[in-house]
């Protein structure tokens, strides 16, 4: 049990620290009466390229940064708690490749906001119901009904918001879905309900087996 308690907390360190990151810039940005919206993607024009690297941490209002706040956290902590082997290179993968195809493909204008980089997310634990084990996309089926709508529109590119990226969107459902595919025989890596008891009862039984001998 307390190891279990143990790999939850660590599982939700890493977005945690994540979401503490996103607020703090936010809070400053007001604060300061400052503009980050610069470090955003401008897709295919020098001044955006910073943005590759940045712009998951920028958001236009509290409000923008609210509604990503608990798809952010819940598919991040699946991601490090189902697959905390390889974790960490998949979010930098999604993170990254999502920014580079939406500087590829985005239209004019500054692409803001770790949208993208749920979908990412999503679409990884979502597509692994066709790879792997149905129990390991359930998780993402709690942040999708959130985005139907703009999925639509997204994928199918009908009438597509026009105050939002659905380049990054695209960008990193593209990027969560090679993911998934490429990564589908290094996981996932779900802790086995027993495997503490069955050590228990097989170092017990060593015990016995010396004590006998």
């Amino acid at each position: 049990m307390k190891q279990d308690i143990q790999r939850i907390m660590l599982a939700a360190a890493k977005p945690l620290f994540l979401i503490f990151i996103l607020y703090i810039l936010k809070i400053m940005e007001v604060g300061m009466d400052w503009d980050f919206s610069r470090l955003g993607i401008y897709p295919m024009e020098k001044r955006g390229l910073v943005g590759i690297l940045t712009h998951p941490l920028i958001h236009s209002g509290f409000s923008h940064l609210l509604a990503n706040t608990i798809p952010l956290f819940f598919l991040s902590w699946c991601l490090f708690y189902f697959y905390r082997g390889i974790a960490g290179k998949i979010f930098i993968l999604i993170w990254l490749g999502g920014g580079l195809l939406t500087f590829l493909i985005g239209k004019p204008g500054w692409h803001i906001g770790a949208s993208g980089l749920i979908y990412g997310l999503a679409f990884f634990l979502f597509l692994v119901v066709f790879s792997a084990n149905m129990f390991h996309s359930l998780p993402s089926l709690y942040s999708l009904p959130f985005y139907m709508e703009e999925l639509y529109g997204t994928c199918f590119l009908i009438s597509p918001p026009t105050n939002m990226s659905w380049e990054g969107h695209l960008s990193g459902g593209i990027m969560g879905t090679l993911c998934a595919f490429v990564f589908v025989n290094h996981g996932p890596q779900r802790p086995e309900p027993f495997a503490d008891e069955t050590e228990d009862e097989n170092n017990e039984e060593e015990e016995e087996k010396n004590l006998k001998g």
